[in-house]
């Protein structure tokens, strides 16, 4: 999930046979969609979509995470995905204020809090892009959205997949492809319509539509949903609306951590279609304030890029435990601002610091560091016309000579500031395997080309990003003479041959601060970076649609399995901002 963390993200799992159902296509040539090459020096994606297509089918695990580990390679391989350090989160909390949990993949729980007459104030971000929970694809939207609705299962203080809109744990078939779960009996929407499992089959099948658009939609095929005769998801209600059962056409280890994803949360169908009749602006029930939920708040009041205001439903289930009344919302990417009005007492909670500031308050009691698992990155846009008449290997050399020239060591330390890892892989550090154990870890089957030393431990990558000094430069010049540009005898690029790049990124002093180190780096060889900031909405549509040679990119897994940092990068995806295959 995209990360946005205005200023210190730096700082911070056979046979189906009696449904009517046609299982999904066995073989890479029909699951995979062919992409062909998108530009004349992008590389050729109808491979990497295969494999990750064959991963899905993979029901042994060794061999699964063999398949994995050979995505990533060609992933990186390409150099358009740049890792620069693996997240950690902060934010700041009042001490009056108590409760707030949050989990490896950066969603915050704010219901359940303690604070002064049951009210908080907060900064989460700007004004978000999407409140529809199919649509959203961002960390800030994602803590919104279990604000206002509820999935079949949520996360616990401990981390724990606990029961939500289920009663208790599914009914797994013995084959592990058949769940059955029992909704809880008198659900209801906010409006006090009645939620049942109908409203799932609705909204599940909603997010595979194409008509929907969502970014998400690829994880369906993810979890291994089969499909009916008529192309929609094998999952069905019950007469009753109280039995939701979903249908696999192969294991999926991860089926209830997706349950607890926002983007399988239920909306209101009614709600929906009567905004958006023709189905041509599929988030349009959820632009204002006083649209439908289901969860512990509902959105009362929005004044767009200012604030917004949620209240307690009293049509929630579990309604009776939500211990805050009311959570104002200041809308700003103005980290500056955002302090102030903390450090003035306007603010209990932010989720944003000005870089500057963070060694004054890294000891501080109100000052929270809490575990992240994923990776800011920098990506191209592979069909930028920076490459323009480049062969897709003399592309790839111009990306990787980049990455040797950055100084991730340096955005660490002077930016970052909070004990973040410098990167040399896209997976995250301690992301699981599907084994029981870390995929990022050599092993008898599989071993990363590079092994690095980071603090004193022996650490995995494909290069060492805490390498610094002439030896890089002189291992980026040489990739950039073989893309065909020229140098001096200093090592700087001629003036007959020179190279200009723009990097996106979105407004917030830490993106900023990184932007500019990156900037500084590259300068060293005659590289020149003009760098552009976009307030969020505007910057994530821009990355989204390819607008854009060189940007900033943070993601948060939405599981823990490696899978999901991969298929990210399928052509169709909605978050393949490098454009692979487009």
């Amino acid at each position: 999930m995209k990360k946005r963390m205005v200023s210190v993200l730096l700082a911070g799992t056979m046979v189906l046979s009696s449904f009517g159902m046609t299982v999904m296509a066995e073989t890479e040539a029909e699951a995979a969609k062919s992409s062909g090459k998108s530009s004349e020096a992008a590389p050729d994606w109808d491979d990497y979509n295969a494999k990750i297509a064959k991963i899905y089918q993979e029901t042994d695990l060794a061999k699964r995470e063999a398949l994995m580990h050979e995505a990533e390679d060609e992933l990186m391989a390409t150099w358009a995905v740049i890792p620069i350090y693996y997240y950690n989160d902060i934010y700041m909390l009042n001490t009056e204020c108590s409760g707030l949990y949050s989990n490896l993949f950066g969603f915050k729980y704010f219901a359940y809090m303690s604070a002064p007459d049951n009210e908080l104030n907060a900064n989460l971000a700007s004004e978000p892009d999407h409140l529809d929970p199919a649509l959203n694809s961002s960390v800030d939207g994602a803590c919104l959205a279990i604000l206002a609705f509820s999935g079949l299962f949520a996360y616990d203080e401990d981390g724990e997949l606990v029961p939500e809109l289920a009663e208790d744990l599914p009914e797994v078939s013995e084959d592990g492809l058949t769940y059955t779960f029992k909704i809880r009996d008198g659900l209801k929407w906010s409006d006090g319509e009645k939620l049942d499992a109908e409203d799932l089959v609705y909204s599940w099948n909603r997010l595979a539509d194409p008509n929907t658009a969502a970014d998400y939609s690829y994880l369906c095929d993810s979890m291994n949903l089969a499909k009916n005769d008529d192309g929609t998801l094998a999952i069905e209600a019950s007469d009753d609306g109280l039995t939701f059962t979903c249908h696999l056409t192969r294991p999926c280890a991860y089926f209830l951590d997706l349950c607890a994803f926002p983007a399988f949360f239920p909306v209101p169908e009614q709600a929906v279609t009567e905004a958006d009749p023709k189905g041509a602006n599929p988030g349009a029930w959820a632009l204002e304030s006083g649209f439908v939920t289901s969860g512990p708040m509902t959105c009362t009041a929005w004044k767009h890029n200012e604030s917004m205001t949620y209240e307690k439903n009293p049509n929630y289930w579990n309604a009776d435990n939500v211990t805050l009344d009311k959570i104002n919302f200041m809308l700003s990417a103005d980290d500056t601002a955002i302090y102030n009005a903390y450090n003035d007492g306007s603010l209990q909670f932010i989720d944003t610091v000005p870089n500057d500031e963070i060694a004054n308050i890294i000891m501080n009691d109100d000052f929270f560091i809490v575990p992240n698992l994923g990776t800011y990155y920098v990506a191209f846009n592979v069909n930028s016309k920076l490459f323009d008449g480049k062969t897709p290997e003399q592309a790839a050399k111009m990306r990787e000579a980049f990455s040797l020239l950055i100084d991730r060591q340096y955005i660490v330390d002077a930016v970052g500031q909070t004990g973040q890892q410098p990167a040399g892989a896209f997976i995250p550090a301690g992301m699981a395997d599907g084994q029981g154990g870390v995929f990022m870890e050599n092993d008898d089957a599989y071993e990363y080309p590079v092994v690095w030393d980071f603090d004193g431990e022996e650490s995995v990558g494909y290069y060492d990003p805490t390498a610094t000094g002439a030896s890089m430069v002189d291992q980026a010049v040489e990739l950039l003479k073989e893309a065909g540009f020229e140098f001096d005898d200093n090592n700087m690029l001629s003036s007959s041959t020179p190279i200009s790049v723009e990097y996106l990124t979105n407004d917030g002093s830490g993106h900023v601060a990184v932007a500019q180190s990156i900037q500084q780096d590259l300068a060293v060889v005659g590289i020149n970076m003009e760098i552009k900031s976009e307030e969020w909405n505007v910057f994530l549509n821009d990355r989204k649609n390819g607008q854009f040679d060189f940007a900033r990119e943070g993601w948060l897994a939405d599981y823990n399995d490696p899978i999901n940092m991969l298929e990210m990068w399928l052509t169709d995806s909605g978050n393949n901002d490098a454009q692979f295959g487009r």
